[in-house]
């Protein structure tokens, strides 16, 4: 078989890695790729937003499965299109996608299909936006509408930080058209977890829990980021909890969209929020996050190419989807400066030490191939990742591996899958 695989990040390197183990696939093509999927697969310079080059390379290729990485094709309708060419692609299509194109559709979802979510209201409109803070007060919380690169979130502490927000996003348009529409919403107080399932337009395959880190610096403090690094399972939702918190936040979501004629296929993600309440859902996304992928990956124990195939098919529920009961944690090894301006170019040594540990797999994000090189293109370069027998030993041998790579000016937090030992006591 051959599989494009659609995406440059840490998390379309583990695809890549995931599928290749299946002996039926003889040829894996990433579009744009990166450093790690260069030495998996063969790497194609084409953008993934761009959906007409994208189906003309599937048909030219004639590739027997498309699988798309990141939010913004499925948005952009790339499942539609392939389609609409008889190709197979792995991620919903352009409606269901919505639920992350689209922060008042999903919220607005939400409402309908009776999912525990934040109060909050839709404004088009400047004057109405910051009357409405005026009226409610912070902290609060305002989002830009649309993708927005995960930056178009402002948990403000005042109402002149929420009203400057608003003004960035709707009068600055400094996310474009993303910020053109705005949600306002109450702050919800907890802890984090991540919740991914398998579906197939009604049924679904729960993954094990995870957590993410969002902010650069330890102790969750400083500007937020795509991800610094995430392990599995998360001990906020204990493995006895999954299917309680699936009816909570997974089945609603299928069944309100398979009702409208719009069947949701591919990696449906739950953020959460534990506040004193009970779990609330934050957001959701259409994809797997990124570095969630990695660990998630790591456990995964089911041949992901079958899963994916019966989540098309709408055959979910003729298989049984398994993760490994050990634990993994992946830390983000990033460029100084990232998630601002930061250097680019340097070489990385260490990479064949760290992948020679045991449970250990280093998957590469931003970075790409020179002569045999790997050398940094991004903020975030690469996540490390380790299997352990429990929490306390996978974080071990992840920052031993960690220790064991180098490239100049790289930052990394220290204390990814501290919360969870934390609770584990």
């Amino acid at each position: 078989m051959k599989i494009l695989v659609i995406g440059s990040g840490g998390r379309e390197h583990a695809l890549c890695w995931k599928l290749a183990q299946n002996p039926k696939v003889e040829r894996i093509l990433c579009a744009p790729g990166n450093g790690g999927t260069a030495q998996i697969g063969e790497n194609i310079a084409i953008k993934d937003d761009d959906i007409p080059a994208l189906v003309a390379l599937s048909k030219e290729k004639q590739v027997d499965l498309v699988v798309v990485g990141p939010e913004m094709p499925l948005v952009l309708g790339l499942e539609n299109a392939l389609r609409q060419e008889g190709i197979p692609c792995f991620g919903p299509s352009a409606y269901p996608a919505n639920l992350e194109g689209s922060k008042a559709f999903s919220k607005n979802v939400m409402a309908d299909a009776g999912v525990p979510t934040a109060p909050f209201r839709v404004f088009d409109e400047f004057d109405q936006a910051v009357a409405f803070i005026k009226e409610k007060g912070a902290p609060i919380v305002v989002k830009a509408d649309g993708l927005a690169a995960g930056k178009g979130v402002v948990v403000a502490s005042t109402e002149e930080e929420a009203i400057e927000a608003v003004e960035d996003m709707m009068v600055r348009q400094s996310f474009g058209a993303a910020g053109e529409r705005v949600v306002i919403e109450e702050v919800l107080k907890g802890e984090e977890a991540s919740f991914l399932a398998f579906c197939d337009g009604i049924n679904y395959a729960l993954l094990p829990s995870s957590q993410d880190h969002k902010a650069i610096y330890e102790g969750d403090t400083g500007p937020n980021t795509g991800g610094m690094g995430a392990y599995s399972p998360a001990p906020v939702l204990p493995k006895e909890k999954y299917v309680e918190t699936a009816e909570l936040c997974i089945k609603p979501i299928l069944r309100h969209l398979a009702a409208k004629g719009e069947p949701f296929k591919g990696v449906l993600y739950a953020g959460l929020m534990y506040t004193e309440d009970g779990p609330s859902v934050l957001e959701y996304n259409v994809r797997f996050g990124d570095p969630e992928c990695q660990p998630l990956l790591m456990r995964l124990e089911t041949d992901l190419l079958t899963i994916m195939f019966a989540c098309i098919d709408g055959k979910l529920n003729q298989i049984e989807v398994k993760s490994s009961t050990q634990t993994a944690c992946g830390v983000v090894m990033a460029a100084e400066g990232y998630p601002g301006a930061y250097p680019k170019g340097m070489e990385i040594i260490g990479l064949e030490e760290a992948d020679a540990m045991e449970g250990v797999k280093t998957f590469q994000a931003g970075t790409k191939l020179v002569d045999g090189k790997v050398i940094t293109t991004g903020g975030r370069v690469l996540c490390v990742t380790a299997l352990g027998d429990d929490l306390a030993e996978a974080q071990r041998k992840a920052y031993e591996a960690v220790a064991k790579i180098h490239f100049d000016k790289s930052y990394y937090r220290r204390d990814i899958a501290d919360k969870g030992l934390k609770r584990l006591k």
